[in-house]
């Protein structure tokens, strides 16, 4: 058999389900403005490269051990929540098939289709206990009960791409540089390349996608620096 023109590009479609995704991407940037903010608050206020370093090595750790078990539970809360609807529409089923099946009937026939294909599938469904479930769950709920987000792959992409993230901003100090406009320079190529790889995802032009991440890390960055620069123990910057 060959594939046809539908079920190819089926196969280009991007895995939106797999629970890595956005975390990934939320704990880069989220890693990078974080970093890039907090070293351009302290360095306008004036400390040593040393406690820029402190700072930005304690913003990284927190930073991360923080995202890897919000995504954690953030996932895994969601997951519950749908697994214990899931088990009340088994119920319902099993308590009103008739009922469940002229509801999903009225739902099809909702969209346009026909009162007596739409009665006639429901009807089909409802012989097949467990595509009866998946079937009701997707039209009611508008998830895929067997294709839930893994909460550890949210907590782990999160934990790594937050860590790699907040340590870009850092690696010129890291490396014996002192300079904090070098630092945020550094952050700032590293914004705009994480943005431009995220178009890669979305279909959308890299540099608008890699101009647009710069800016917002510019506005955090400028306004933390300006709030060190006014309570800051030296003002400048190195």
């Amino acid at each position: 058999m060959t594939d046809t023109p539908a079920a190819l590009r089926e196969a280009h479609h991007a895995d939106v389900s797999g629970g890595w995704l956005r975390p990934a991407v939320f704990g880069a940037m989220d890693g990078l403005v974080t970093n890039i903010a907090l070293i351009a608050g302290v360095g306008g206020g004036g400390v040593s490269p040393r406690n820029v370093v402190l700072t930005g090595t304690a913003g990284l750790v927190a930073g991360a051990i923080s995202m890897g078990l919000g995504e954690y539970t953030s996932v895994r809360s969601a997951n519950e929540q749908v697994a214990a609807e899931v088990a009340k529409e088994r119920r319902e089923l099993e308590r009103h098939p008739e009922a469940e099946a002229r509801e999903l009937a009225d739902a099809w026939v909702a969209r346009g289709l026909p009162r007596d294909l739409a009665t006639q599938v429901a009807e089909a469904v409802r012989a097949n206990p467990e595509e009866a479930l998946r079937v009701h769950v997707r039209e009611e709920l508008g998830v895929d009960p067997d294709d839930q987000p893994s909460p550890w792959a949210a907590a782990i992409s999160s934990f790594v791409c937050f860590s790699v993230g907040a340590l870009v901003p850092l690696l010129p100090y890291l490396l014996g540089f002192t300079s904090l406009w070098l630092a945020l320079a550094v952050g700032g190529v590293g914004l705009f390349v994480a943005g431009a790889v995220v178009a890669r995802f979305t279909n959308r032009a890299w540099w608008r996608s890699g101009l647009r991440q710069l800016l917002l890390g510019a506005l955090a960055a400028g306004a933390t620096y300006l709030i060190g620069a006014l309570i800051g123990v030296g003002g400048g910057i190195g």
